[in-house]
């Protein structure tokens, strides 16, 4: 079959034309619809009101560690990685959800690749977010900043030298029948410094 563009353009025309056509006989009320209608959400100095506070500049009351209590540091409402005292993660546990994350690289430079700055945000102990310092320090792809660790490296590199980066993490946990069988799987989306 030999196809011409003229022809092409013309079936394009008629195709247009017909779902221009099936749009125009359409009521309003065909593609509207009233319900449920979704939860009202207030926003109180930048945090919505249906949002679980992890971290409020003050406490670790959210957290612990293996061991028990988290041993990381708070001091001028910054947390901070405390060498030595391992991972933290929250008291509570989470399925599907949006994190909202801000961090920066530590201020004095230390070591290269993955030796520099390096962290991460596991998400149901399944997936790492790498949290790394990837200012002019060469690393594998899929281990820098905004990757998922050693899975699927970011779309792009958004790299803020000395300054804070925030993570927007968008997470769908997989789901699994009774018998532990794979039925959907997650997917988790990553927007770093909103790219």
């Amino acid at each position: 079959m030999n196809f011409s563009l003229s022809s092409a353009i013309a079936t394009t025309l008629l195709f247009g034309a017909t779902a221009l056509q099936a749009q125009t006989n359409m009521k309003p009320s065909d593609t509207e619809y009233y319900s449920p209608v979704p939860p009202t959400v207030t926003i109180n100095q930048g945090i919505p009101s249906d949002a679980i506070v992890l971290f409020d500049g003050k406490d670790l009351s959210q957290w612990k560690s293996e061991k028990g209590k988290a041993n990381w540091t708070v001091a001028n409402n910054v947390l901070e990685v405390k060498p030595g005292a391992g991972a933290i993660e929250t008291n509570e546990h989470f399925s599907d959800f949006q994190l909202h994350i801000e961090w920066k690289s530590p201020e004095v430079i230390k070591g290269e690749g993955q030796g520099r700055g390096n962290s991460g945000i596991f998400l149901q102990g399944l997936y790492e977010i790498q949290v790394l310092d990837n200012n002019n320090n060469p690393t594998y792809v899929n281990g820098g900043a905004g990757s998922i660790y050693k899975q699927r490296p970011p779309l792009a590199q958004v790299i803020a030298p000395e300054k804070w980066h925030v993570y927007d993490i968008i997470y769908k946990a997989p789901q699994f029948n009774k018998d532990g069988i794979l039925t959907a799987k997650g997917t988790v989306t990553v927007l770093h410094n909103s790219v």
